[in-house]
């Protein structure tokens, strides 16, 4: 990653979280940094963790656009302590990662699978608080786990995207959580559940929704 990557051990309800923030290169000091993004991973029982490709691509376009950002592990996995807990310990990690890593300031949240899940959680918990800029939701695991519904206000601020052949989370399960809304979802033509062959693609649509102005 075009970076300078730095190692973190942050501290959770279940004990140590692991984390890695990423920032854009010293040679671009003196821009202030446009808020932080806090990056969640997919399902830690099925190999999930901060160093998921897609988590990775989530971390670049951030940073291409100005952000720091910050992907950790779930409580249970690498040199995170703990043990899953089905989202619910989950969403505390992210929200102990959050007031760790940027308790003040402009800040973005991103997930992939159910990273996305936990990441909707925590987007309805903070929302409120007038900080969140932007949040990306990827793969979003919306037939394994209740969804939650992205606060009418930040839907222009929110991006959605979905692989057309995902077989892991069907895009008929994304489109049913999402139509209530009315909140667009930003559909791949052929893509897969983990965007193979397409991650450059996938970076390109974050950079792009970071850029726009809302």
């Amino acid at each position: 990653m075009n970076a300078q990557t730095e190692r973190l051990t942050l501290s959770g309800a279940a004990g140590a979280i692991e984390a890695v923030r990423d920032s854009a290169p010293l040679a671009e000091e003196g821009a202030a940094p446009r808020g932080v993004a806090v990056i969640a991973h997919p399902h830690p029982l099925f190999g999930g963790t901060m160093d998921n490709k897609v988590v990775q691509t989530l971390a670049r376009a951030f940073v291409q656009c100005g952000y720091t950002a910050v992907r950790f592990n779930f409580r249970g996995v690498g040199g995170s302590a703990g043990v899953h807990d089905e989202g619910r310990g989950e969403l505390q990690d992210l929200l102990a990662v959050v007031q760790q890593v940027a308790p003040e300031g402009p800040l973005a949240l991103a997930g992939f699978s159910f990273g996305a899940f936990v990441a909707s959680h925590a987007l309805a918990a903070l929302w409120p608080e007038g900080r969140v800029q932007h949040a990306v939701l990827v793969g979003t695991a919306a037939s394994r786990f209740t969804v939650a519904p992205v606060p009418s206000e930040a839907h222009a601020r929110t991006l959605v995207v979905h692989g057309e052949a995902d077989d892991t989370v069907p895009l008929a399960s994304v489109m049913d959580w999402a139509r209530p809304q009315i909140l667009p979802v930003t559909v791949i033509p052929a893509g897969g559940h983990f965007f193979h062959g397409q991650l450059p693609l996938l970076k390109s649509l974050v950079v792009r929704h970071l850029q726009s102005p809302v």
